[in-house]
């Protein structure tokens, strides 16, 4: 199968998820206006009850998409890397997604130790690298630390979902030996990767600025219909913050910059939903070609996990409990 075929046909979960999404999306909007107009009418404190109502909303966001992640993100990988070894899917994606990943993963639980597991490792040894950038020193050593930062953590993110495809490649073995084998590969086969680093932030960044841009201006041409809610928030803060003079509040205390920076992040925003949901499943299966193709001409053996153990502390833990 084709890396075109394969995501039309896992598409099902990326539409599920992006249904999830909107229903989140609504959620957050509905508490974020309902905590300003409560603060407002009871305490003339509208501008505190919108952050609170923010708050709010994010925790209960990040609570449903723990469980839902656990269902459409898994069983589109497994999906995914079904079709690739074995070049076909069952007519039926969906329902054979949710039954691979119940067969895999007995409990949520489950699931979530060992994708906390691979993030942890690779974020570990992100990290280092990362230091790079301190190690420069100044303004200029903290804008390349922060660059760097910011591209290895997109990179672990997709080595993450590439690991858990191998967690399900490599089915007759246990899910912490199959965790160990997937960080190896990276580290073992660094020169295959790497060419997917072009295909990862091109089609990123081209999907930041067509998808982000388009809807950033549609909520700053919404938002310049409401002045006076800018001016009040701007004046408020401005008032809250009078002894500051850093960039951040300089904008938020002007109401044209506040509503340009309002408009960014929704836009934002916006973007991560639509690029969560539909770009970056694209990406991702070529990707997670590479990696699964490349890992199964040179399987990790036991010895070769002790590359990682002086250079990750929670992969030298999690290898423990293969003793």
């Amino acid at each position: 199968m084709t890396n075109g075929e394969i995501y039309r046909k896992t598409l099902g979960f990326s539409i599920r998820r992006l249904i999830f999404d909107i229903i989140s999306l609504a959620i957050l909007a509905a508490l974020t206006v309902g905590g300003f107009f409560i603060a407002e009418k009871f305490f003339d404190k509208g501008p505190i009850g919108l952050v609170i109502g923010l708050v709010v909303g994010l925790i209960v966001l990040a609570l449903l998409a723990r469980f839902v992640a656990y269902l459409y993100k898994a069983g589109q990988v497994a999906m995914m890397t079904r079709g690739i070894i074995e070049g076909e899917l069952p007519e039926n994606v969906y329902q054979e997604g949710k039954r691979e990943v119940k067969e895999r993963f007995a409990t949520v639980a489950g699931f979530f130790a060992v994708t906390a597991a691979i993030r942890g490792i690779f974020s570990q040894l992100g990290r280092a690298i990362t230091k790079v950038g301190g190690a420069i020193g100044g303004d200029t050593g903290n804008a390349v630390g922060s660059a760097i930062s910011t591209a290895v953590n997109t990179l672990v993110a997709y080595l993450c979902d590439c690991c858990l495809g191998w967690v399900f490649f490599r089915k007759e073995k246990g899910a912490v030996r199959a965790t160990c084998e997937g960080a190896v590969l990276f580290f073992k086969h660094g020169k295959t990767f790497a060419k997917n680093m072009g295909r990862i932030f091109g089609m990123t960044l081209l999907s930041l600025l067509a998808i982000g841009g388009v809807f950033a201006g549609i909520f700053y041409l919404i938002f310049s219909f409401f002045p006076a809610a800018f001016e009040r928030f701007a004046l408020e803060f401005a008032a809250a913050n009078a002894e500051e003079s850093d960039t951040v509040t300089r904008i938020l205390s002007n109401p044209k910059t506040l509503a340009i920076a309002a408009a960014v992040v929704a836009g934002i925003l916006i973007w991560s939903v639509i690029h969560s949901a539909f770009v970056r499943p694209f990406i991702l299966t070529g990707v997670l070609r590479n990696y699964l193709l490349a890992g199964k001409e040179d399987i990790p053996t036991e010895e070769s996990f002790a590359m990682l153990d002086s250079k990750s502390p929670k992969f030298a833990k999690l290898r423990k409990q293969l003793d």
